[in-house]
C-alpha cells in the first residue's frame, strides 16, 4: 500500500481599508495571484510558518489575530493534496527594504471584486472561498490552532 503524504500549508486573509493582502507570483513561467501562503517548515508551529512566509512574501510583518478555517484541496495541476490552514491577520509594520522570495512578483492589495474579476489566475478556488468565508462572518479563535507544544 502506497503511503499518503499531504502537504501541510498555510495562508493569511489579511484585510486594511476594504483590501485583502494578495501575493502576484509566477508559477511554472505564469502569474498567479495567492494569499500569503508556503509550506510547514520543520520544527515551527503554523502560527510560526504564517508570520514568516507573509514577511517573506510581502515584506509586512503581521500579527495573527484567528482562523477562517482548514481545508483540504487536491489540486488538478500536479494532483497532490494540500491541507491548508487559513489565519487572519492585522497588518503592523512593513519592510520595503526586504528581498521577496524567488518567484514572487510582489504584494497586492485588492478589494473582493477585484480578486474575482481575476478568478482565472487565482492559484486555486481557496483564495476567493477563504476571502467569502471570512467576509461572511466565519471565524474562529486563535488558539484552535495548537501553538509550540
Amino acid at each position: 500500500m502506497s503511503r499518503f503524504l499531504p502537504h501541510v500549508t498555510v495562508a493569511c486573509v489579511i484585510e486594511h481599508d476594504g483590501k485583502f493582502l494578495l501575493v502576484r507570483e509566477l508559477i511554472d513561467g505564469q502569474e498567479r495571484l495567492n494569499q500569503p501562503a508556503g509550506h510547514l517548515e520543520a520544527n515551527e508551529s503554523l502560527q510560526q510558518a504564517a508570520l514568516r512566509e507573509t514577511l517573506e512574501e510581502t515584506g509586512w510583518d503581521i500579527e495573527l489575530t484567528g482562523v477562517v478555517g482548514i481545508d483540504l484541496y487536491k489540486a488538478p495541476a500536479n494532483n497532490e493534496t494540500y491541507v491548508r490552514t487559513t489565519f487572519i491577520g492585522t497588518i503592523i509594520k512593513h519592510h520595503p527594504e526586504l528581498s521577496l522570495d524567488d518567484g514572487i512578483i510582489g504584494p497586492e492589495w485588492l478589494t473582493r471584486e477585484q480578486v474575482a474579476d481575476a478568478r482565472s489566475i487565482l492559484r486555486s478556488p481557496m483564495v476567493l472561498d477563504v476571502i467569502d468565508n471570512y467576509l461572511a462572518g466565519r471565524r474562529f479563535a486563535l488558539e484552535v490552532v495548537a501553538a509550540d507544544r
